[in-house]
């Protein structure tokens, strides 16, 4: 997404996101620090964001290493089942926060971003956007070069849920195609633009061998509140499991740059590990 765009009706968005059902079971594992993986069995029951997850587990004293490309080029993952609802949390991954940052890569907030994780040797999720990705490959190579999950947040930032199933078909597809072509593989994750998700977006996402991931605490970085008050709404929505959203570009993104450097060693202090999931 080039420019910053208001969410349309957010709030109603993400009562609507939430009220989609029930998910079914998935098997999928999250990455560990020391190699090792733990598995979780199920989706988890949150019924919106920033809902703490209810399984809490002992934390560990190891931090995440880089992970490699093992996924050989045109890798073809198994389709996964197609949800109701998309992922908000992962009660499951132990003592760890994964961190989202959505809408780039921007020339200027993504290289930032990247060698503030790089510092403290943690990996995030980057949701890109097609039309970025396209104009700035070198940063996605850079991306996933540090051993970031690279994720699919359509080509143009649009909402979905206004889209016919050939328009939310055009904005995954070309999307996981020009994230394909830089990296060698195909995203495994996506997330719609605005949390807004209907049918056709879980039905599309799972056919292209996407799962759908949402979030639980919004540090809301795009309205640009100050950095403080990001740098709090983390801290106070930290808990085991929980997906963060931030983003690094669609604007003037400093704030949540100069964010990142204060919440980021402070989740480490307190025990947590900053990971991110791996499906099988």
């Amino acid at each position: 997404m080039k420019n910053d765009q208001r969410p349309p009706g957010r709030r109603t968005l993400l009562r609507l996101a939430a009220g989609l059902g029930a998910a079914a079971a998935v098997r999928m594992i999250a990455a560990d620090p020391a190699g090792e993986a733990v598995r979780a069995t199920a989706l988890p029951q949150a019924g919106a964001p920033g809902l703490k997850p209810a399984v809490r587990t002992e934390p560990t004293a190891h931090r995440l290493r880089p992970m490699t490309a093992g996924a050989p080029p045109r890798f073809r993952p198994t389709a996964p089942p197609v949800r109701t609802r998309p992922f908000e949390e992962l009660p499951e991954i132990g003592h760890a926060m994964v961190l989202t940052f959505d809408d780039g890569p921007d020339p200027l907030y993504t290289p930032q971003i990247l060698a503030a994780l790089r510092a403290h040797d943690v990996r995030a999720m980057f949701f890109l956007c097609g039309e970025m990705a396209h104009d700035n490959q070198d940063l996605v190579r850079a991306i996933a070069d540090d051993g970031h999950t690279i994720g699919n947040h359509s080509w143009n930032h649009p909402l979905v849920t206004r889209l016919s199933r050939a328009g939310v078909r055009d904005e995954l597809g070309p999307t996981s195609e020009v994230i394909e072509r830089i990296t060698g593989a195909p995203p495994r994750w996506y997330r719609a633009p605005y949390g807004a998700w209907n049918r056709n977006s879980f039905e599309i996402g799972a056919e292209l061998g996407m799962e759908p991931m949402a979030w639980t605490v919004d540090s809301l970085d795009w309205t640009r509140p100050g950095v403080g008050t990001i740098v709090r709404r983390i801290q106070e929505g930290a808990a085991p499991g929980v997906v963060v959203l931030s983003h690094d570009a669609g604007g003037n993104r400093s704030q949540s740059v100069a964010a990142l450097r204060r919440y980021l060693p402070e989740l480490l202090d307190d025990g947590y590990r900053i990971t991110v999931p791996r499906r099988r």
